[in-house]
């Protein structure tokens, strides 16, 4: 017997909360569509403006650079002063008693941001012209699976404790590599909640060709 080929529904959508089978439809700017059966929000409106999204990418890139080169915070003892980065922080977790969650702290607060951030600008670049980037199936699917693990906002607020804890002994000032954190927390929560689910129809490669075909009858024109 031959093989037979797989049939493919684009109009169709599965709930991944409760497997019903739903109708995809067009929507309008800012709406969404709900399973009807258990209300999950099965996806948002294609319109979302991916210029948006990617320079909120970017600027969240350029927080992370911030954050991770220059200091977090500046410790003045009796004329001594000292200054530590996020990656300074994480090898003194090493080296102490709590150097079991140095790597999982490292890993939360500076790998996955960082593979979040690098992921996302590559598919979203391609996503701007209607294609979709190499690796896009993989990609998408370790984003969804990173969400959980970014915890900017969870070493945002131990490195607030320590500070109002250490206040009371030392001079500590917040520097660059604190507030860039502060901003890198808010950025990273808007780039990476975002429904993922709207880019596949947006970079289909038949309306990635009807992209082109209009910027050239634009150019033309």
């Amino acid at each position: 017997m031959g093989r037979v080929p797989l049939q493919i529904y684009p109009t169709l959508l599965v709930c991944e909360h409760c497997d019903t089978v739903c109708q995809r439809r067009p929507l309008s700017r800012g709406q969404f569509a709900r399973c009807e059966r258990c209300a999950a929000v099965l996806y948002r409106s294609e319109r979302q403006d991916v210029d948006h999204w990617l320079a909120l990418t970017i600027t969240a890139a350029i927080a992370f650079v911030i954050a991770n080169v220059c200091p977090v915070v500046s410790v003045d003892l009796q004329g001594l002063h000292n200054q530590a980065t996020l990656w300074q922080s994480m090898a003194a977790l090493a080296h102490g008693t709590a150097a079991p969650i140095a790597l999982p702290a490292a890993l939360a607060v500076i790998v996955v941001p960082f593979l979040q951030i690098s992921m996302l600008s590559w598919v979203l670049l391609f996503a701007r012209s209607g294609k979709r980037a190499p690796g896009f199936v993989p990609l998408i699917r370790v984003l969804v699976a990173l969400r959980p693990w970014s915890m900017v906002e969870v070493c945002l607020l131990g490195i607030l404790v320590a500070i109002i804890k250490l206040s009371s002994y030392l001079h500590v000032v917040a520097d660059a590599g604190m507030w860039a954190s502060a901003v890198l927390t808010v950025l990273i929560t808007m780039i990476a909640s975002r429904d993922l689910e709207w880019l596949w129809p947006l970079t289909e490669p038949q309306r990635g060709a009807k992209v082109e075909a209009q910027s050239e009858r634009t150019s033309q024109a």
